[in-house]
C-alpha cells in the first residue's frame, strides 16, 4: 500500500513536471494557446500580463471544491497534490522559453510533453485540476472518454483565443490538442494494441489445431447461434499481432474458403504472449516456418501446372507476408 502510494505520487511530480515545461518552453515561447484552466490563464497572461501559475492555481481551486463534491476522495487528494506541484513548476519553469525557428514543431513538442505529463498524473490516479476534473466526472457519470472530453471542453476555450493569438496561432493550437489526445490515449488505453479476430466456420477444430500448429497462439472456443437457422455454432476467438494477421487469414481460407471471420483493433492486450511490446522469438519462428512451408507448397504447385513452360511465378502474397 506504502508502496502503491510512492508511486503515485513520484508518477504525479514527473507528469506535473513534463506539463509545466511544455507549457511554458513551447506554448508561452512560441504564443499558443491551450484548452481548460491552462488556456484561460494563458490568455490572462498575454493580454494582462498575470502569470500563468497564479491563475492556474486560483481556478483549479474553484473546481476542486466541484470535484470534491463528484469524485472519489482518493482521486481528489492526489489531485490536489497534482495541483500545488503544477503551480509550483509552471512558477520555477517560467523563465524556461524556446521559440522555434520551424513553428510546427512547437504545438508537436508541446502537444507530447503536455499529453505525457497529463497521462502519468491520470494513471497515478490523479488529474491536474481545471477541466481534468470536469472531463473525470463526465466518464464517470455519462461514459465519455476521457481524451474526448478534453478536447470538447478544450475547443470552448481555444475559440475566443483567436482575438488574442490569431488565427495562425489558433491553428497550430489544434494541432497541440490532436497531439495531446493522441499521446494521451496511447498513455491511458494502452501500449500494446493488436487484432482480435472473431471466425465461424463448420470446420472450426481444424482451423483450430492448424492455427496451434502453425502459428502457437491459445483460442477461445465462443457458442453461437445462428438468427436464421438457429443452429449452433462454435466460433473462434484469437488475437494476434499485426505480423500473424495474414498466415491467419491463409490458414482459414485454405482449410475453409466459406469460414466467415472478423478483425478488430484490440487497443491493449495483457496476458502470456502479449505483456511486452516486442513479439516473442519463439511465435515469430513459427511464422516464418509457416511461410516457408507455404511457399515451398505453392513453389511446387506453380511448377507442376507450368510443365517447365516459361519461368514459374511466385505468389505475391507470400513475399507481401515476409515484408511485414
Amino acid at each position: 500500500m506504502k508502496k502503491n502510494v510512492v508511486g503515485s505520487i513520484l508518477l504525479i511530480a514527473i507528469g506535473t513536471f513534463l506539463f509545466a515545461m511544455g507549457i511554458n518552453m513551447f506554448s508561452v515561447a512560441n504564443h499558443l494557446g491551450e484548452g481548460g484552466v491552462t488556456g484561460i490563464s494563458l490568455l490572462a497572461f498575454y493580454t494582462l500580463d498575470v502569470p500563468v501559475a497564479i491563475t492556474s492555481f486560483v481556478l483549479n481551486g474553484i473546481i476542486l471544491v466541484i470535484g470534491f463534491r463528484f469524485l472519489e476522495k482518493s482521486t481528489m487528494r492526489l489531485t490536489l497534490l497534482a495541483t500545488l506541484l503544477m503551480s509550483v513548476f509552471l512558477h520555477l519553469t517560467a523563465a524556461w522559453r524556446y521559440p522555434m525557428e520551424t513553428i510546427i514543431l512547437a504545438p508537436l513538442c508541446s502537444g507530447f510533453l503536455v499529453g505525457t505529463g497529463l497521462g502519468l498524473v491520470m494513471q497515478a490516479g490523479g488529474s491536474t485540476a481545471g477541466t481534468d476534473i470536469i472531463a473525470l466526472i463526465f466518464n464517470k457519470y455519462l461514459g465519455w472518454s476521457t481524451s474526448i472530453a478534453l478536447v470538447v471542453l478544450d475547443l470552448f476555450v481555444v475559440g475566443p483565443s483567436i482575438f488574442v493569438i490569431g488565427l495562425e496561432n489558433v491553428v497550430l493550437t489544434v494541432v497541440h490538442l490532436y497531439v495531446q489526445t493522441k499521446v494521451l490515449d496511447f498513455i491511458l488505453e494502452g501500449f500494446n494494441p493488436k487484432k482480435q479476430v472473431l471466425i465461424i466456420s463448420e470446420r472450426h477444430q481444424e482451423i483450430a489445431d492448424a492455427i496451434d500448429k502453425k502459428i502457437g497462439r491459445g483460442m477461445t472456443f465462443l457458442e453461437g447461434e445462428g438468427y436464421y437457422s438457429k443452429s449452433q455454432k462454435k466460433v473462434i476467438l484469437i488475437v494476434v499481432n499485426r505480423q500473424q494477421l495474414m498466415p491467419l487469414n491463409r490458414i482459414v481460407t485454405a482449410i475453409d474458403p466459406k469460414a466467415f471471420f472478423t478483425i478488430s483493433e484490440a487497443q491493449s492486450v495483457i496476458g502470456e504472449g502479449f505483456s511486452y511490446l516486442i513479439s516473442d522469438e519463439q511465435y515469430q519462428q513459427k511464422i516464418n516456418d509457416f511461410i516457408d512451408e507455404q511457399s515451398q507448397q505453392q513453389y511446387s504447385t506453380d511448377t507442376t501446372k507450368k510443365n517447365g513452360k516459361g519461368p514459374v511465378k511466385m505468389s505475391l502474397s507470400f513475399f507481401f507476408v515476409r515484408m511485414l
